[in-house]
């Protein structure tokens, strides 16, 4: 007894700097979560992108000048990808914490032997993986319509992870302050979805007024479908260089600060 008391102290992690075990655990669950459902959490979203695609070549498609010098639907095409990316990843996060706060098994993951950061970042990654997979599902499906191809794959994944990662992140802290899916509606109507149709998903933001314009540089939603648009056409609206730049500041702070509503159990524990 002596010995055990030595060994394994009250409050002491005994799994080393990270439990690997527990953080690959809860991430395959998170990942699980999504896929026995794939048919609403991953082809749902890839059949509205098509629906909008659609819809949006018939209305303006002929009468539609081009855009960049593309034809308006191979503009439209990565737009709309992108945008499934954004709140995909920012859904799978917040409906994480939310229904297990809802459902009242959020103890489960409080009283697990997992620190703060395995649990933001497993679930952050895990929203990373839905989104990835909705893009290649949307590339593979959207060709159907119109040809999209891959032209720079290292802009393509860095934009996809940070996109992902910035989204996982705010959906992480909106299901924590949430407290029931009234609140989550008011942040998803009111804040994600006009960000997301406000950011070049439609058009180029050459078409602004100049004060306008200027506005859509310091959105974090604008430089990640224009990144993800320059990775699969080539051309972009603003400098990438500097969108990776302000995606990865807006990361770095995102991330820090879901990390730290949950250690410090906001809204959660009581």
């Amino acid at each position: 007894m002596v010995e055990l008391n030595t060994k394994y102290k009250i409050g002491k992690r005994r799994f080393g700097l990270v439990n690997w075990v527990g953080f690959i655990s809860l991430y395959k669950k998170e990942t699980l979560r999504f896929l026995i459902v794939s048919g609403q959490t991953i082809l749902g979203p890839v059949l509205t992108g098509i629906l909008f695609l659609i819809v949006l070549s018939i209305a303006w498609g002929d009468e539609r000048g081009e855009v960049l010098g593309l034809p308006f639907i191979e503009f439209l095409a990565p737009g709309l990808i992108s945008m499934q990316v954004i709140q995909q990843s920012f859904s799978h996060s917040s409906s994480s914490l939310l229904g297990g706060k809802m459902m009242g098994n959020i103890i489960d993951l409080i009283g697990s032997p997992l620190s703060a950061g395995e649990v933001t970042f497993a679930i952050i990654l895990a929203s990373v993986t839905r989104a990835f997979i909705i893009s290649v599902t949307s590339i593979f499906c959207f060709n159907f319509f119109v040809e999209i191809n891959i032209l720079n794959y290292y802009y393509f994944l860095v934009y996809l992870i940070f996109s992902s990662f910035l989204m996982g992140a705010l959906g992480f802290i909106a299901g924590i302050w949430a407290d029931r899916y009234d609140n989550m509606a008011t942040i998803t109507n009111f804040i994600i979805i006009p960000l997301s149709f406000l950011s070049g998903t439609f058009y180029s933001i050459d078409r602004l007024p100049n004060i306008l314009k200027e506005m859509s540089f310091y959105n974090p939603f604008f430089h990640m479908i224009d990144g993800l648009r320059f990775s699969m056409i080539g051309i972009s609206d603003g400098s990438t260089i500097f969108g990776l730049i302000y995606l990865l500041s807006f990361n770095l702070v995102l991330c820090w600060f879901a990390y730290y509503l949950y250690k410090i159990g906001y809204k959660i524990k009581t």
